[in-house]
Formats: structure tokens, sequence, C-alpha cells
């Protein structure tokens, strides 16, 4: 896709606050969740789908999922549950995405919107508190792929870029690809 799920448009700069788009917890479908001025609630969620639209902000010692327990087989593959993209398209593995990383003339934000896919530095949602941060400053690009408790995503700020763990409580960006 051209643009983060959730946003009006491509990226003109990678601050482009029309094409941030959506943040989505690991795992969700698109119930409302993931816009940018949803409510939260820190009650988890029993089952694939919580009959609701807030923001899962979990606090819980060791808890860092919105779904207990955890169920590893929500965003695999075009059919996967939950699956937010549009239909023929699925979010990229951690091995797509390191793929992509290493097509980029820098590993950076600047690499990030000067590939193709024109990245922009969407921040994030925070799994604790449900606050965002990093709008301007980070990139976080949810991928399908599972570890342990965990799910891989795109991390990249001015710096640097790489393939990171994160909890599936948090709220990142998605773009899908087509399958």
């Amino acid at each position: 896709m051209d643009r983060n799920l959730g946003a009006s448009q491509t990226a003109t700069d990678s601050t482009d606050a029309l094409a941030y788009g959506d943040l989505y917890q690991w795992g969700r479908f698109a119930d409302g969740h993931q816009c940018r001025d949803s409510d939260q609630t820190s009650e988890l969620s029993s089952t694939d789908n919580p009959g609701h639209g807030d923001f899962i902000a979990t606090n819980s010692f060791g808890i860092h999922d919105w779904r207990t327990p955890k169920n590893d087989n929500l965003w695999q593959g075009v059919n996967g549950i939950n699956n937010p993209c549009p239909k023929g398209y699925r979010l990229p593995t951690e091995a797509e995405w390191q793929d992509e990383l290493k097509s980029w003339g820098s590993t950076n934000a600047t690499g990030a919107f000067n590939s193709p896919l024109k990245l922009p530095k969407a921040g994030y949602r925070d799994y604790n508190l449900g606050n965002f941060g990093g709008s301007d400053q980070v990139g976080n690009y949810w991928s399908s792929t599972v570890q342990s408790t965990n799910s891989y995503y795109l991390y990249f700020n001015d710096n640097n870029a790489n393939l990171n763990q994160g909890y599936r409580a948090q709220g990142y960006s998605v773009r899908c690809i087509k399958d």
C-alpha cells in the first residue's frame, strides 16, 4: 500500500501528520481502538474481538498484551483472524521487513522516507498508560511475526533502524502488503 492504514494521504515528508494513520495493538481488528482519539480501558479481553473500540492499556505487572490468554494466530496471512488489511493484503513478516530495511540507502528515518514506501515517523501509543509518544521522532511498524509473548516490529528514528520485539499491547502503525 502507498500509505499507513488510517492515513489520508501518502507521506510528503517523514513528519507529515496526514500520513501517520492509525495505531494498532498487535492482533486487533479495526474496531476503533486504533484511532488516535479512541477511549481507553484497563480491562483485558479474553476473546479475539473485545466487543468495544477502546484501546486496552495494561499496567498489570508482567502482562503486556491486550488479550489474555494470548493468541499467536491473529494476524497470520490474508485470511488471518483479525487481519486489518484490505482484501488481498496482509501484514509483512519480520523477514520481509528485514529485506525492506536492507534496500534502504541509509538505515534511519531518512532511508525509511526515501524508500518506495515513504514511511513517516508516526509515533506510537504506550501499552502502559495509553499515552502517545514519538510522533515526528520514531516510526514503529508491526509485522505478523510472533516471538514468545512479543511480536516483531520495524523501528526507526533519525539515527538508526532495526527490527525489535514489542509488547502486543503497544499501538504501532500498520503498512499492508499485497499477498
